[in-house]
């Protein structure tokens, strides 16, 4: 993997810094990196307080739950009873179902999550669809040994984690009740059907 723009055509845009950086070597200071970004918001647009940043366009329901570090940009849509911890960014437009739980992770512009969706440890491109239900496990809870690998371009990685979920790239469909398992790359305008378990690294 040379970089995310692969995958992604707007990451260092907002996380310049990164540049270079392997996804699951950026999920694990996930919480860092969101809480310096939150330094550099515009106060004028973004309503900031104990490590919470809500652009004053944003629409959060009642019942949302929100551990920081947390940025939620302009015309987001958080519904009722979402959940977000462990260091989260939603991108513009970002679409958040009643129900889902969002941890460490970074969400791309204009994706959307359905509702009862849980997104772990993870970046998510832009224009990415998840339908209700859709998981991204991030931890092999069934596996003695815990350690994730990754397949790159048909190249097997080891991540030297045991905590990442996955890299879903721009304009993705990821069905109702499908499952995204620890490690798994998805490349642009991939399709996962409904109730499809992804299992990359048997």
């Amino acid at each position: 993997m040379k970089d995310i723009t692969e995958y992604i055509d707007d990451f260092y845009s907002h996380f310049p810094r990164q540049n270079g950086v392997l996804p699951w070597e950026i999920t694990p200071y996930i919480s860092t990196i969101i809480s310096k970004k939150i330094l550099e918001l515009n106060t004028d647009d973004y309503a900031i307080a104990a490590g919470i940043a809500i652009h004053k366009t944003a629409i959060i329901e009642k019942g949302v739950i929100l551990k920081e570090p947390v940025i939620i940009s302009g015309n987001c849509f958080v519904a009722s009873h979402a959940y977000l911890r462990g260091g989260v960014f939603l991108g513009e437009g970002v679409r958040i179902g009643p129900g889902s739980e969002i941890k460490s992770s970074f969400i791309g512009n204009n994706s959307a999550m359905a509702h009862f969706n849980f997104i772990g440890d993870s970046i998510i491109g832009g224009h990415v669809n998840f339908e209700a239900g859709a998981l991204i496990a991030n931890h092999y809870n069934e596996r003695l040994d815990k350690t994730i690998w990754a397949q790159v371009k048909g190249s097997r990685t080891n991540t030297g984690s045991v905590k990442f979920g996955a890299l879903v790239g721009d304009n993705s469909r990821i069905g109702a009740n499908a499952v995204l398992s620890p490690g798994t790359i998805l490349p642009k305008g991939s399709i996962v059907k409904r109730l499809e378990l992804i299992e990359q690294n048997n």
